[in-house]
């Protein structure tokens, strides 16, 4: 996966990570650097993408400090992405979102507070994508994975916007999928219990502490790790996934098929 063949050339390849200075996005861009690829990071979070800069190699990576839910934004990311990227993109991760799914009672939710998970996540996937379509149309074999959530599928109280906006982009893989095919593929990954403690910026990781009540609600007997959710989105960008669109790939550990009793 070093290279992408297109003819009988050998190119670099090329992926745009949203929320790129921690968590699974950091993870993601660390995974595709080693990979081969050149990143191109995007994030709020200046300090973040300095730092994630210097662990990847020097002129394959590009950090672009960017609120992905404000469209003025997303068009001079992407005016810069385009100067440095000429030759398109190959993949576009949409993994930018607020973490904190807890948006409390819902009587409480203002619609800013709403908004903002809304335009975080699934506004921010239209946006990118949208901008993003002239240089992946460009590659052959370019595909779109929006990041959603095993909330898209299940609910623990006062999570009403994060799950509706990670419900959304369920809705917008398959969408787009039909729409922006055959030239680009689209599919979404649901992670479940995902552990970003040692993913985050320097100033703010930490190491995970998990019990064994922790571990035994996942069949596979662990919790996740963002390895388990970058693996998956490089194999959908491969072209191994090349039949595969309009997909909902659940990365949980089996934690979503496993019954739960009340004690």
């Amino acid at each position: 996966m070093r290279g992408w063949r297109v003819g009988s050339a050998m190119t670099t390849r090329t992926i745009v990570i949203t929320g790129a200075a921690a968590g699974i996005g950091r993870g993601t861009a660390l995974h595709f650097a080693a990979l081969g690829w050149r990143v191109a990071a995007l994030d709020r979070d200046a300090q973040g993408l300095r730092e994630l800069a210097t662990m990847l190699p020097r002129g394959r990576v590009l950090t672009v400090a960017c609120d992905v839910g404000r469209e003025r934004a997303v068009e001079r990311a992407f005016g810069r992405i385009t100067g440095w990227a000429t030759d398109g993109i190959d993949c576009l991760v949409n993994n930018a979102g607020i973490a904190d799914p807890v948006s409390g009672p819902l009587e409480d939710l203002t619609l800013a507070a709403w908004q903002g998970w809304i335009d975080s996540s699934l506004t921010a996937a239209f946006l990118c994508t949208r901008a993003a379509l002239p240089l992946l149309r460009r590659r052959e074999g370019a595909s779109v994975v929006h990041v959603a959530s095993t909330r898209a599928l299940q609910s623990e109280p006062d999570t009403y916007a994060y799950a509706a906006a990670k419900g959304g982009l369920c809705a917008l893989t398959h969408a787009m999928a039909v729409g922006l095919g055959p030239a680009v593929r689209v599919n979404a990954v649901l992670p479940g219990w995902i552990e970003t403690g040692p993913w985050q910026r320097s100033d703010k990781a930490s190491e995970p502490q998990h019990s064994e009540a922790d571990k035994a609600q996942h069949p596979v007997g662990r919790v996740g790790t963002v390895e388990d959710i970058a693996t998956t989105i490089a194999w959908l960008a491969s072209p191994d996934a090349g039949f595969v669109t309009g997909q909902q790939i659940v990365v949980d550990g089996g934690m979503t098929r496993r019954m739960i009793y009340a004690q």
